[in-house]
């Protein structure tokens, strides 16, 4: 799954547009490197995002295309 599509559909970021400009921006990193919207997201990796002063980094426990709004939650967890 994208990478845009994925903050979105975990609910990290609200909208897929928001989410393709942060990583056009530079501001999500997948195990520590910058990535582009396009980075196909697989189990295991690692995502850091800068969104304003707030830094999140947490890790894809599952890939799914689509999810109900209770199980959001439950594709990744937060690392500290």
């Amino acid at each position: 799954m994208r990478l845009d599509k994925f903050l979105k559909v975990s609910r990290i970021i609200k909208r897929r547009t928001v989410a393709n400009e942060a990583c056009d921006a530079g501001r999500v990193l997948v195990n520590g490197k910058p990535a582009r919207a396009s980075y196909d997201v697989k189990e295991g990796d690692v995502l850091e995002i800068t969104l304003g002063s707030r830094n999140l980094k947490a890790q894809v426990l599952q890939v799914k295309e689509t999810v109900r709004k209770d199980d959001a939650a439950l594709l990744y967890k937060i690392v500290d």
